[in-house]
């Protein structure tokens, strides 16, 4: 009877603690944690890039910024204005220039972001314009705009992936190296006069180069 009381005894204890152990691992798993730290912080940046757009070398002028969550995840805006070097035109005979910008939704998830030197690998989904450009825009004797100031412009989809290395320079800033490739959906302009076609239709679709600098709550 004792050898029975007592292996009832263990039984019972055993069963016990296994099931305060196992408890917590019941518990359903949430995507946003009730408990715990939880770092919020933002910032905002200003971007400088190098592009080819037609073949042409292109300066990007960027500004982004946004929530930063767990020193993880970045979800914000972002956006650039861009224009091409001149280049005569021989239908039109003058110089004339691809101007634009584009902008939109940023996602940015980040690794290692308390780190001294660390990744992210922002993506931004948008749109923009495109316009061609008479280089000189404005008519010289009365100061008003050209007619003929543009010869066409379009609208376009984007959406840019890219992967920024990240160095820490002070609490509040941050400097980046930036790469990324701008796809764009199919651009269309052509000359009034002829109907033809200026440049490509993936004239956009490229390869951007630049640096990144962020000031804020990190």
């Amino acid at each position: 009877m004792k050898k029975l009381i007592f292996t009832l005894t263990m039984v019972l204890l055993s069963t016990s603690v296994w099931s305060q152990e196992s408890e917590p691992n019941n518990e359903i798993k949430t995507i946003f944690k009730s408990k715990g730290t939880q770092s919020n912080g933002g910032y905002g940046g200003i971007m400088i890039n190098y592009s080819q757009i037609d073949n042409r070398d292109a300066i990007l002028l960027g500004a982004k910024g946004g929530w930063l969550i767990n020193h993880s995840f970045t979800i914000g805006l972002g956006g650039y204005g861009f224009i091409t070097e001149p280049e005569s035109d021989l239908v039109l005979e003058e110089k004339y220039e691809y101007a634009g910008g584009y902008g939109g939704l940023l996602i940015e998830p980040i690794i290692a972001g308390i780190q001294p030197i660390h990744v992210s690998f922002p993506i931004l989904i948008g749109a923009g314009g495109i316009a061609y450009n008479n280089h000189y825009g404005y008519e010289d004797d009365n100061d008003e705009w050209d007619d003929e100031y543009y010869e066409d412009s379009d609208a376009f989809f984007v959406i840019e992936p890219g992967i920024e290395i990240e160095f820490n320079v002070i609490k509040f800033m941050r400097l980046a190296i930036l790469g990324s490739y701008r796809y764009t959906s199919n651009i269309n302009l052509e000359y009034r006069s002829t109907g033809n076609q200026i440049g490509t239709n993936s004239m956009l679709r490229g390869w951007n180069v630049g640096l990144c600098m962020k000031f804020g709550k990190f």
